[in-house]
């Protein structure tokens, strides 16, 4: 059985709604397996016999039918996740986990603008992109930042974002139901 880690962008703001608990319903009852969910921002560990772009496929159709909306839903296997994690090139950074975030890619940007990217970083910035994930240091926060706004639009592919509170977590719940 794989494990999955089920990243869904966008829900739970915008009037786009989708309790966890229901979100957990919908997962089981598409057969999936041990289902975690962490926070209300679309988290979720699993484990199912599907291969994943199937899987993607039937839960973006699933949350459509009951929910009336096509979210953007990104799976990771374990060992990607552990990938992402083990090539942070910003390991000091773990330190201000909320100023660490992980952008993870739908694919590898076929074509991005590097110089555009670097000259909307603050002095206190760092990023990189590193096959299938922009990793962000913001210091001073996301919310403020102008390379977190524009940094999906000019990697040019969908992105969803979580800092390194929640990576760890899902990593950590990912590890639990796979022993």
């Amino acid at each position: 059985m794989n494990t999955y880690i089920v990243l869904i962008r966008g829900i739970n703001v915008g009037g786009r709604t989708l309790p966890m608990k229901d979100l957990v319903i919908l997962l089981e009852d598409l057969g999936c397996h041990n289902v975690r969910t962490y926070i209300q921002s679309g988290n979720a560990v699993l484990q199912s016999n599907e291969k994943a772009s199937d899987l993607t496929v039937s839960i973006v159709k699933a949350i459509k039918q009951h929910r009336g909306f096509s979210p953007s839903v990104l799976l990771l296997t374990r060992a990607e996740l552990e990938s992402a994690i083990a090539g942070n090139p910003f390991p000091e950074a773990e330190a201000d986990p909320k100023a660490l975030h992980y952008g993870f890619l739908s694919a590898v940007p076929s074509s991005l603008d590097l110089k555009r990217l670097d000259s909307l970083r603050m002095k206190s910035e760092r990023c990189k992109l590193v096959n299938k994930v922009f990793y962000l240091h913001a210091p001073e926060g996301i919310g403020r930042s102008k390379l977190a706004a524009n940094s999906e639009r000019l990697l040019g592919v969908s992105m969803t974002d979580r800092n390194w509170r929640t990576v760890e977590k899902i990593r950590d719940m990912a590890k639990e139901i796979s022993q």
